[in-house]
């Protein structure tokens, strides 16, 4: 347990470091570790990690990503200040997808070629579950970018609260799973996880997301409250699903976590399963709806 908590304390701090410097490279560089050290654990997982073509094809696409993303948002917009419009999107959309896809395209090929070449000890599971989290992980995780550019004055708070999304519900999970959980939800998957203990995490998360949303904009408004309470609903049922999936995984292929990079915690794939489905939703949610 003390093991837990350092090392959980020691993430909170360089977690900290990072938000602090959000609007400089130095958040972009950590998106991209965190997205080499991903990716490294699910190849891992699926026993590829010692492949080094389809390794370095997959990390290259991986590390390379979040900085396109940030390239690709008009350098007028960021010393601007403005929020982006509907046409600034579909042109960041536009310039990001064509970059990804021709860089896409390279990694693929390598992929395919290294299967062709080693078709005797690389199986279609391995080479399809590479392609699959190539695409996911680096495209969720790039999302943190997005977000946090979204808007001027409020883009640290927007990342922050997409990131409590997956968390806060985890948290809440916890505890009201440990008070009065009775009933298993997923027990083949996840054995601890409680359906009492599910509902405590949304309830909590939609408490918390319209709380925080109302004492950042200044006021207590019902239509924002309602809409804040609906998305932490949302993110919280998504951050499970996320979850879920990733456990799923771990069982199917015989493995207890994904790493030991954090001690007591085990990997960043275990700590940012459920990020990588909550903080695009977030992103489609405050890109959709004006919550602020």
């Amino acid at each position: 347990m003390l093991t837990r908590i350092i090392s959980g304390a020691v993430a909170v701090v360089i977690l900290a470091v990072v938000l602090y410097f959000h609007n400089t490279i130095v958040l972009p560089i950590a998106v991209s570790i965190i997205i080499a050290i991903m990716l490294f654990e699910l190849l891992r997982a699926v026993k590829l990690h010692k492949c080094i073509p389809i390794l370095c094809a997959v990390e290259l696409y991986g590390i390379c990503l979040p900085f396109n993303t940030l390239a690709n948002i008009p350098p007028k917009l960021l010393k601007s200040g403005l929020p982006y419009t509907e046409l600034n999107i579909i042109n960041i959309v536009y310039a990001n997808r064509l970059f990804s896809f021709r860089l896409f395209i390279i990694t693929a090929f390598v992929i395919f070629l290294t299967w062709l070449c080693n078709h005797k000890t690389i199986r279609y599971e391995q080479t399809f579950f590479t392609l699959a989290v190539m695409l996911l992980v680096p495209h969720a995780m790039s999302t943190i970018l997005l977000i946090e550019k979204t808007n001027h004055s409020n883009g640290l708070f927007l990342l922050i609260m997409g990131l409590c999304g997956a968390w806060i519900a985890d948290t809440g999970a916890y505890f009201t799973g440990v008070a009065i959980g009775k009933h298993k939800l997923c027990p083949e998957i996840s054995p601890k996880k409680t359906i009492e203990g599910f509902i405590g995490g949304i309830v909590t998360t939609g408490i918390v997301y319209a709380v925080a949303f109302s004492i950042n904009s200044g006021e207590f408004k019902l239509s924002r409250i309602l809409l804040t309470f609906i998305l932490g609903v949302v993110c919280a049922v998504i951050g499970t699903i996320g979850d879920l999936t990733a456990s799923m995984v771990k069982r199917q292929v015989g493995i207890k976590d994904y790493g030991k990079i954090m001690p007591g915690h085990g990997g960043l794939m275990d700590r940012f399963d459920s990020v990588l489905f909550v903080i695009p939703t977030f992103y489609v949610f405050i890109s959709t709806f004006n919550i602020l």
